[in-house]
């Protein structure tokens, strides 16, 4: 057994509710400065496949026993477990691994009180068992998840069965006093909980990056005092893309920012801030790439896109649309004149292409790329409190400057 599993175990057989409350600590609940209710969330120290094509287990060990409820998702085939919160504490990367009929897994909080596990299938398979199985003499508990091979029909009828049987919770909006008249900014700190998005060198993760940047941003807006500053997620949870513009449209935004940090492994030289637009046609093939990876981030957290997108589309004319669209380049266009001077820029700086979270038909929306984790010299910049004041001073310089006629347009609306 490698040391370092041993190790952990070890912590585990000390006492399960010791180690699982220190443990606990760092998990999301946590950070998001929550109050315990109750026991402490279960936690996962590591994940382990074996098998091969006709059949595949993966066992996650754990301080406890789960109870998943399973379901199906087709294109692409998936394998979806939702679960009350667990506390993964395993590499970011841990679920990159495939064996069998695993293409990959991900894990991680899909909402408060809850997570789930995402495995992404090689062929269509169907869960033949899951137990829980004590190890350790009863100090950790296996959880095992049994795969087996079935066919195309089988599975696309199970999965017809799943969709029309379950729906994703509804988002908890948060909703501004009615006597606030300030312009809403809705910031939007990309993936999150189950999603990590992209992990660059050094197991830099992409979720973290630009929820610490989001914060930041956030709080020097609210200090101009003069807009009211939403943020999509205000921990480490995943919100769906469709919930994403449910945010911005339900609180009236004036102007919604999506922060992001791509990697790029066929040309790790390439760097530097990008600002993207939406539009029906990618301004080229990089952010045609860009556009559809991130429009995969429901499919690849167990949410059913499909439904997802018809919410989105068709809401308002087409005046509006152009309209929003022409606010949201020239948006973007000042935001890269201010960042200039700040941060290095990719050599396109001003992209455009079909991002789905940037489809709201009455809200002027920008996607931010802050750099590429797969840059060396990008990460150093992102990590750094130095550059990210003065990223965060820029976009926020943008913003007021963006904002500031409807400012005092609606300042003398709201005076009697």
């Amino acid at each position: 057994m490698p040391r370092d599993r041993w190790r952990r175990l070890k912590l585990l057989a000390l006492g399960v509710p010791g180690i699982s409350a220190m443990l606990a600590l760092g998990s999301p609940s946590a950070m998001a400065g929550s109050a315990p209710s109750g026991p402490p969330a279960p936690v996962a120290i590591e994940a382990q496949l074996s098998g091969d094509a006709a059949a595949t287990k993966l066992v996650f060990t754990l301080s406890s026993t789960i109870n998943p409820t399973v379901k199906v998702l087709e294109k692409p085939d998936r394998i979806v477990l939702d679960l009350a919160e667990v506390n993964f504490q395993l590499p970011a990367d841990a679920g990159r691994k495939s064996r069998g009929l695993v293409k990959s897994f991900r894990y991680g909080l899909i909402g408060p009180g809850r997570s789930r596990v995402v495995i992404e299938l090689a062929g269509p398979a169907t869960v033949a068992r899951t137990s829980n199985e004590s190890v350790m003499e009863g100090a950790a508990n296996a959880f095992v998840i049994e795969l087996r091979r079935t066919d195309r029909d089988s599975f696309a009828k199970a999965a017809a069965a799943d969709r029309s049987s379950s729906a994703e919770p509804p988002l908890r909006l948060t909703q501004g006093a009615a006597a606030d008249h300030r312009p809403v900014v809705v910031l939007d700190p990309g993936h999150g909980g189950i999603d990590t998005g992209a992990i660059g060198i050094g197991h830099t993760v992409e979720k973290d990056v630009v929820f610490a940047f989001t914060q930041e941003l956030k709080a020097k807006l609210e200090k101009s005092g003069r807009f009211r500053v939403v943020v999509t997620r205000d921990t480490d949870e995943f919100i769906s893309l469709r919930d994403r513009v449910r945010v911005a449209q339900a609180n009236n935004a004036s102007l919604f920012v999506s922060i992001h940090a791509d990697t790029l492994q066929a040309s790790p030289e390439v760097r530097g801030l990008t600002v993207y637009t939406n539009a029906d046609r990618a301004s080229d093939a990089e952010a045609a790439r860009l556009a559809d990876t991130e429009n995969k981030a429901d499919s690849l957290a167990g949410v059913d896109s499909e439904s997802a997108t018809e919410e989105v589309a068709g809401i308002l004319g087409e005046l509006t649309r152009r309209e929003t669209r022409t606010y949201s380049h020239l948006f973007a266009r000042s935001l890269v004149g201010k960042i200039t001077a700040a941060s290095k820029l990719n050599k396109n700086p001003h992209r455009s292409a079909g991002f789905w979270v940037l489809r709201a038909p009455d809200v002027p929306s920008v996607l931010v790329e802050l750099g590429y984790l797969s840059s060396k010299s990008d990460v150093e910049l992102l990590t750094a409190q130095g550059w990210r004041d003065k990223a965060t001073d820029s976009i926020s310089a943008a913003i007021i400057g963006f904002l500031s006629p409807r400012t005092v347009q609606q300042s003398q609306v709201a005076t009697p």
